[in-house]
Parts: structure tokens; C-alpha cells; sequence
């Protein structure tokens, strides 16, 4: 796909590994004039893949009011721009912001999509979040901490699903969110904690939610930090319709 001119690229870089891009994002990223990272959530070996004359600005001490004009003014200069966003930039990016100020100057943007935390932690898991007749939702969210969600989105709401839940940007209230949780599920629920998935430092371990708090702890671990609360982390002898031969469809009609 040919990158239009006279657009920002925000760009997913994914969990932490670099070949886990996919090939449009490091398309963009080796393209770029001008690269503004998060470096305090990317590998810098993601950063690394620009060209050696590509300006790379960190946007770990930026406020989105440093940002926002730094993009515009490059642009402007006729640069290629990449936004980078650890993750999938949907998911918790300030995404919506970034395009409006963007698009008040007149900036087009593009998105690309990348692999989610989540995704890689059940990749590394060999685990499907959505088994037939046990679990068949995914909820993404986080708990309330300073920034707060919605009242229908609060934590005992999702919790009472006990759908696979995975929670990002919680591990500093993770005391409250296992308390929380366990009103709902059951003590011996399996959860995965997943520490800077796919990086060469990950730490992925599944504990009973009733040890959720306390292996956060043990490990002191106050960010990058994914929840991911299943019953399908263990489950066994559940047996999807899709392949059966006693389940027909458009594909595969009944002989």
C-alpha cells in the first residue's frame, strides 16, 4: 500500500518484538522522515528499523500540546511523519485526540493497526480465549485508578460477564482488582500475568486469581503489565462445532 503525502501514519509497533510489525507498519516506520516514539513502551530496536537520517523524537516527557504541533510543523516541511504507538494504537493511545488536532490544521492521518498485548500473551499461552459452551466474549479494559471509566463499565459490571477478561494498566491496583473480581469468579479462576510479553525480559505466569495480588507483588510489578482472567486458560475437552462432522454449513454441506 502506497503511503498518501501530507499525512501523519500512526502506527502500532505491537507488544515489544520487533518481528511481531506487521509489514505495513515497518513499511512506514523505514519510510519515515521524522519518527516520534514512545520510548518508554518500545523496543528501541522498533525505533531502530528508520532510516539512519530519520529525526526520532521520544515522546515519553511530551505532552500531547508538545506533540500535536511537532507533527504539524514537520508535515509542513513536506516530511513523512510516523507517530509510533506501542500496541495497537486503538486500545488506550490518546488516538482520537491526536487525529482532531491533526485535523484542525488540516492533516490527513492514517492508522495501523497493531498486534495487542492481549493477542500475544494467549499466543505465548498456546491458549484460546473463546471456548465453545465455556466462554465465547473478550472484554478489554482497565481499572478505574486516577483517570476513572464509566459507570457502566466499572469493574463489578465486567466482572459479572465472567467472560475472559484482560485488563490493561492495572497492576498498580491490583489488590482492589482481585477483590473485585473474586465477588464473580471463582478463587481458582486462572489468570496470566504477562510482563513485557515478547520482549527478551518477558515473565508470563498463569496463578489462581486468589494469587493474582500477591505473584504481582512478589514480582513488584507496577507497569507493562497485562491481566488476562479465563476460565479458558485450563480448559479441557471442549470441542468447537466448526470442524465436526456432525455440523454442516455453506462450506460443508450435510452429506
Amino acid at each position: 500500500m502506497t503511503q498518501p503525502d501530507a499525512l501523519v501514519s500512526i502506527v502500532g509497533a505491537g507488544p515489544g518484538a520487533p518481528d511481531l510489525l506487521t509489514r505495513r507498519a515497518e513499511d512506514r516506520i523505514r519510510s519515515a522522515d521524522v519518527l516520534i516514539w514512545t520510548d518508554s513502551l518500545i523496543s528501541p530496536e522498533i525505533a531502530a528499523l528508520a532510516r539512519p537520517e530519520c529525526e526520532r523524537i521520544r515522546s515519553s516527557t511530551l505532552t500531547l500540546e508538545e506533540v500535536v504541533p511537532l507533527m504539524i510543523d514537520r508535515v509542513r516541511q513536506g516530511l513523512r511523519v510516523v507517530r509510533l504507538h506501542d500496541g495497537d494504537p486503538c486500545l488506550y493511545g490518546a488516538l482520537t485526540e491526536q487525529i482532531c488536532g491533526l485535523a484542525d490544521a488540516g492533516i490527513d492521518t492514517e492508522v495501523v493497526p497493531g498486534l495487542s498485548a492481549y493477542q500475544a500473551t494467549a499466543s505465548a499461552l498456546k491458549a484460546e480465549l473463546t471456548i465453545p459452551g465455556l466462554v465465547q466474549t473478550i472484554v478489554l479494559s482497565r481499572a478505574g485508578g486516577r483517570t476513572g471509566v464509566p459507570e457502566t463499565e466499572t469493574l463489578e459490571q465486567l466482572a459479572r460477564l465472567r467472560a475472559s477478561l484482560c485488563l490493561y494498566l492495572s497492576a498498580r491496583h491490583v489488590e482492589e482488582v482481585q477483590a473485585t473480581l473474586l465477588e464473580h469468579y471463582p478463587a481458582d479462576t486462572p489468570v496470566a500475568i504477562g510482563y513485557r510479553v515478547s520482549w527478551p525480559d518477558q515473565w508470563l505466569q498463569v496463578v489462581p486469581l486468589e494469587r493474582m495480588a500477591q505473584a504481582s507483588q512478589e514480582r513488584g510489578l507496577i507497569r507493562t503489565t497485562l491481566y488476562v482472567i479465563s476460565p479458558a486458560l485450563t480448559a479441557q475437552g471442549h470441542r468447537s462445532k466448526l470442524y465436526s462432522p456432525e455440523h454442516d454449513h455453506l462450506f460443508r454441506p450435510q452429506r
